[in-house]
């Protein structure tokens, strides 16, 4: 690998030290795809009215991502059921309850921010699995938001945050964090995942058999490694070796 400054003159993927240029964000060793926005490795990092343009869609998912902790706080006090919204917010405050072992939301604002991003990532999916499109196209940005505010992530976080962009429509993203897993663990069962998935959003069947297929391959020996990630996400495994070869 020849390198240029920090990326690949070849091939463009992101050496140690790299930044994006779009957000800042660090990048992963070997990554083509900043995890965090989607833009290229190697990028040209845009001027100050650009920088202040990208950046904005993450100041607005900070902002909602208050919004969801005053909107859960405030079921704690209020004296009267709030009129019902777009958004259930039964369902919204589920992910936070049961943490003070009574059944009532506790203060999230004493969680860490790990905590706080993987509860959004349980209520994106209780959405998505409940069928509501509109209410995780709601939640997925601030969700994302709150990964992105954790510095550089894990695989398994990696994992949730293409997650999140797949099922809410964000092939870009899904797509990028698909590619960072599988340049750091190029069988990693949930890199080939999301990376299947991303392939079937953009309708490139060729590279969602090719995903598909070396998922199979690769099960048996990546299964036995037991990883922590594995277990936590074993129906999605499970589902993703079940579902037919497209």
């Amino acid at each position: 690998m020849q390198a240029s400054g920090k990326f690949c003159s070849n091939c463009g993927a992101s050496l140690p030290g790299a930044t994006c240029a779009a957000c800042d964000a660090p990048f992963s060793p070997g990554a083509k795809f900043c995890h965090r926005c989607g833009t290229a490795a190697g990028a040209e990092r845009a001027d100050d009215r650009g920088s202040a343009s990208s950046a904005l869609p993450w100041g607005v998912a900070a902002i909602a991502l208050v919004s969801l902790i005053a909107l859960v706080a405030g079921q704690r006090f209020a004296r009267t059921p709030a009129p019902s919204t777009a958004v259930d917010s039964q369902s919204a405050a589920a992910p936070f309850a049961g943490a003070t072992g009574n059944g009532a939301a506790p203060d999230i604002s004493q969680m860490s921010p790990a905590e706080r991003a993987s509860r959004l990532y349980d209520l994106i999916m209780t959405f998505h699995e409940a069928s509501k499109p509109d209410s995780v196209r709601i939640f997925a940005p601030m969700a994302i938001g709150a990964y992105g505010m954790l510095g550089p992530l894990n695989l398994d976080q990696h994992y949730d945050v293409g997650r999140i962009a797949a099922v809410s429509g964000n092939e870009t993203i899904a797509h990028a964090e698909a590619d960072t897993i599988l340049a750091q663990h190029p069988n990693h069962l949930l890199g080939l995942i999301l990376a299947g998935n991303a392939a079937h959003m953009r309708q490139d069947a060729a590279a969602e058999r090719t995903y598909h297929d070396q998922l199979v391959a690769a099960a048996p020996a990546e299964r036995a490694k037991q990883l922590p990630e594995y277990a936590e996400h074993e129906n999605d495994i499970t589902i993703a070796l079940g579902a037919k070869r497209p």
